[in-house]
């Protein structure tokens, strides 16, 4: 099959493989030959191989994917394949992506746990048949592969927004009974980069390998910044 994989940077180009077909193969499997028997010069990332990390995320005939999990026989297109980084981050080189600007907008969403107790006291438990766990079951489980954020159209347009998974993130702290910063997260996905840039397009709830809703997180979010602000304290 001919694949033809992004080399460079954001000035780079695609170049032409030519990869036999294998029984049962991944896109990952693909890339792999490629950097040890065409061109060891190849750069990408990858370490469970199982879809367990999420560090395989590339971009394969123009859709976001875990390349671990993607079989071949499911995305050819008239035997060939283009695979090339994530959409929406900046291009280190070839098909590793930055993701420094992905992870600080988990920061700017305030994202990260603000408990009241210490590593003295005993855990504080969430009942996982309470309403509050049965809202983000789905949600804890983003490994933060940014497949949905390369997805994301609004992204792409606007680049200050805080993109599906800081959003999600933020919505299972909002919805966690344990956390003391509620509020305050609330204000900081209230904004112009925040939950009400969202179209709803649905595209990172579409391509998210966890089949995880960011969209019906947002959705919460939106929700709870409207009870918050009617009470005063937005």
């Amino acid at each position: 099959m001919k694949v033809a994989v992004w080399k460079g940077a954001a000035q780079g180009s695609f170049q032409e493989f030519d990869v036999p077909r294998q029984p049962s193969q991944t896109v990952l499997d693909v890339v792999t030959y490629i950097q040890r028997r065409l061109d060891s010069s190849l750069a990408y990332r990858y370490a469970c191989r199982v879809g367990m990390c999420g560090s395989c995320a590339m971009t394969v005939n123009g859709v976001p994917r875990w390349t671990c999990r993607t079989h071949v026989d499911k995305v050819l297109h008239n035997e060939a394949l283009r695979i090339e980084p994530l959409k929406n981050l900046p291009i280190i080189r070839d098909l590793v992506t930055d993701m420094s600007a992905f992870f600080d907008k988990w920061a700017r969403a305030k994202g990260q746990f603000a408990g009241s107790r210490t590593k003295r006291d005993a855990f504080a438990p969430i009942a996982s048949s309470s309403p509050e766990r049965a809202d983000i079951d789905a949600g804890i489980e983003c490994i933060g592969c940014a497949v949905c954020y390369s997805a994301c159209d609004v992204v792409a347009w606007n680049p200050d927004y805080l993109g599906p998974a800081a959003l999600n993130r933020a919505w299972t702290l909002v919805k966690d009974t344990r956390d003391q910063r509620t509020v305050e997260r609330l204000r900081a996905v209230a904004g112009d980069a925040g939950v009400h840039s969202c179209h709803t397009h649905m595209s990172c709830t579409e391509r998210c390998p966890k089949r995880i809703s960011p969209t019906a997180g947002i959705a919460g979010l939106k929700r709870a910044i409207l009870k918050s602000a009617l009470k005063g304290e937005l």
